[in-house]
């Protein structure tokens, strides 16, 4: 049966508040072509996992798994991601059919300044590409890990267990965090994560929802974190690889930055690329980390 108006399109999102945040700003966007939505909230693997390391329990599609499945069972007709936790490679039957424009990539530091933290100083984070970037900008403070939503983990830096956290600007920003920001890291200092501050729109890859998400597509934002994704599964597709990159839109085509670290910060891997297919360039960059060594410093993540 064909979408029209009169059929409520059901929206699959995790229930923090900012996976309902990104669910509800998607909505809006279908609000205003005269659509109506409604939002199924979906738990997932990596919501119940609030206290184990990510990492060892595979990492790949642990916030995506189960709203997939819903996908494909036909209990939703579309899915909100954090485009940075899906994996490169989707279930049979699902597709990509809209990334939004991004919102800011970067990473960010709150609490103090990085070059106000006293050596020791106690840092929140739980990923280990902030971990080994950060060990790099500053190998004598205390990295320890942090898990939960956003909330979660200000009300632990306020209660005072952190002298500074590690944060996506993006969440902060959407969630109206924004002044809690000490320092925003360039690309140089902490590349972010492929496909960060970018929302995958994920539905089945034929139907009526498809084209109607798509039209929501930002083609600068697609063709970029497209670049950085190519990267990713380039070396090995996981999500939790400590892996930067960066990809943004020139006059001429892309550019991309990125970086592979050790997990204690004392050798890393950068390449850096310009090219105007957005595949090609992120295969060929992560070929050129792979020569430069990258695949050793993987292994010592894994």
């Amino acid at each position: 049966m064909a979408i029209t108006a009169a059929k409520t399109l059901i929206i699959g999102s995790r229930g923090s508040a900012l996976a309902l945040w990104q669910a509800r700003y998607v909505a809006s966007l279908l609000d205003q072509s005269g659509l109506s939505t409604r939002i199924e909230i979906i738990k997932t693997t990596g919501d119940r996992l609030q206290t184990v390391s990510l990492p060892q329990d595979g990492g790949k599609g642990l916030f995506t798994k189960e709203i997939e499945d819903a996908l494909l069972a036909g209990a939703i007709d579309l899915a909100v991601h954090s485009l940075k936790d899906l994996p490169v490679e989707l279930p049979a039957g699902l597709r990509i059919a809209a990334i939004p424009a991004r919102e800011n990539p970067f990473d960010a530091l709150l609490g103090a300044k990085l070059q106000d933290l006293c050596a020791g100083a106690r840092v929140g984070t739980s990923s280990g590409r902030r971990v080994a970037q950060l060990r790099r900008l500053r190998s004598d403070l205390d990295i320890q890990p942090i898990r939960g939503n956003v909330d979660t983990r200000l009300r632990k830096l306020n209660g005072g267990q952190f002298d500074a956290i590690l944060l996506a600007v993006a969440g902060l920003k959407r969630l109206g965090f924004e002044d809690q920001i000490a320092q925003v890291f360039s690309p140089r200092e902490i590349c972010p994560a492929p496909g960060q501050g970018a929302l995958a729109i994920e539905t089945r890859t034929s139907g009526d929802a498809y084209e109607i998400c798509n039209r929501l597509d930002h083609a600068p934002t697609n063709e970029a974190v497209r670049c950085e994704r190519a990267v990713l599964a380039g070396l090995g597709g996981g999500c939790q690889l400590p892996l930067g990159a960066f990809a943004e839109k020139t006059d001429t085509g892309l550019r991309i930055q990125t970086v592979v670290v050790s997990p204690d910060g004392s050798q890393c891997v950068r390449a850096e690329a310009a090219g105007t297919d957005a595949e090609e360039l992120g295969r060929s960059v992560a070929e050129d980390l792979l020569r430069r060594g990258a695949g050793r410093l993987l292994a010592q993540n894994a």
